[in-house]
């Protein structure tokens, strides 16, 4: 045999998520060891195989057998996403990928309570450190915590955004933080700020010109879709309001520790923002927010952004897209999986409304309506770009729709 041919064929490039060393650290950012960074790499990775390699076995299994099974069973096809999703539910191929799913969720809270607990009072006093005495951060010990958030630990996150350990805990808000990466597979960039960067572009590409003193971004958890809209507008004022202290303490430490200084937050519950004067903002913003609300809630909130922008005031909400009649049934069933299977229990009723309806039912018009899709703008050379992916996993990819409007 000739010699060239023994020769064993050359690896083919790696496409997976960067390295967790290459992620960003900041003043309260936690210190992540050897095998903790080996346990993150490994459940990066793994959610990318499961979106980019396993995702496609399970739409190939539905329409090789599932649909016909369910349409020879019923003489008809699915009439809408719950029934294909209880189709699924029968598959094995479905089956693995939703249990290996839910899985990687598991065990990145794990990784995560891990890492941020055994130095929480390290945290702590990193961020009062940073943060102490400063009428920036301003936090209501009294505010009651709305029961759609606290009976949710949101995305299987123990205690969710709110909870605190001790006085002055930001463990929670430390586990979220460094633990996006896992989640996302990097996707959003250095600092898991490539959000923030996709709206600021979305901004300046479809409103030249546009140059607001004040802004405001509700549930806006650590700071990290804000601090871009934050640097690419050094003489606003920006506010974040969110109703976890945890949170609060933790984004306006990270601002500071990154020199940005144009930042307050508030703990304060967004349904109910009469802290600030009628038409005080010029930019009332959110990111991946709404399908943490409730349909009352939702409501009230879209209310108060009507009340607080000035005439020509921007409102913008960066969402996963909604379930519109051209989306195939068997991607929005997919896309539900967040809500039976990682605590997202508004996820699928959220994007099935008629948020349009809901905005001018709050006092906008419908000709001041906003549409159009972000796109996470990150590193190249380290990150992958999210628009470059192949492929879709129906609710990670770094790509929102935005629902929004002038005032």
């Amino acid at each position: 045999m000739d010699a060239a041919a023994m020769q064993p064929e050359p690896p083919a490039a790696y496409d997976g998520p960067p390295d967790y060393r290459a992620v960003g650290r900041h003043g309260v950012f936690p210190d992540v060891s050897h095998d903790e960074t080996a346990r993150l790499n490994f459940l990066a990775n793994m959610n990318r195989h499961l979106a980019g390699r396993v995702m496609p076995f399970v739409r190939a299994a539905w329409e090789a057998r599932g649909k016909a099974a369910f349409e020879a069973s019923h003489a008809r096809p699915p009439a809408d996403r719950h029934e294909v999703r209880r189709a699924l539910l029968a598959d094995p191929v479905f089956q693995t990928w939703s249990a290996l799913r839910r899985m990687t969720m598991e065990q990145r809270q794990q990784a995560g309570r891990w890492v941020t607990l055994r130095q929480a009072e390290r945290l702590a006093a990193r961020a009062e450190a940073l943060t102490a005495g400063d009428p920036r951060l301003a936090l209501d010990p009294l505010l009651p915590i709305p029961r759609y958030i606290s009976a949710i630990d949101h995305h299987c996150m123990p205690g969710s955004y709110h909870t605190e350990q001790f006085p002055g805990d930001v463990s929670g808000a430390a586990n979220y933080d460094h633990g996006l990466f896992a989640t996302t597979g990097g996707q959003l960039g250095r600092y898991s700020d490539g959000g923030g960067h996709g709206v600021v572009q979305w901004v300046r590409r479809h409103m030249p010109g546009f140059s607001p003193t004040r802004i405001l971004e509700i549930g806006a958890t650590i700071g990290h879709s804000l601090l871009p809209i934050a640097m690419a507008f050094p003489a606003a004022e920006v506010v974040a309001v969110d109703v976890g202290a945890p949170v609060l303490r933790y984004a306006l430490a990270r601002a500071k520790s990154l020199g940005i200084d144009n930042v307050r937050v508030i703990q304060a519950d967004a349904t109910d923002l009469s802290i600030f004067a009628d038409a005080s903002f010029d930019w009332v913003q959110s990111t991946m927010f709404l399908h943490e609300l409730s349909g009352p809630a939702m409501r009230a909130i879209f209310a108060e952004c009507h009340r607080l922008l000035r005439p020509g005031g921007l409102m913008l909400h960066v969402e996963q897209p909604q379930y519109a009649a051209d989306m195939p049934l068997f991607e929005q069933a997919m896309r539900d999986w967040d809500a039976f299977y990682n605590n997202e229990p508004f996820w699928s009723t959220m994007h099935g409304l008629d948020l349009d309806g809901m905005v001018t039912e709050a006092g906008f018009t419908r000709e001041n309506l906003l549409h159009g899709g972000v796109t996470a703008v990150v590193d190249k050379a380290v990150f992958p770009d999210a628009a470059d992916e192949d492929g879709e996993d129906f609710g990670r990819k770094a790509a929102w729709h935005v629902v929004g409007a002038r005032r």
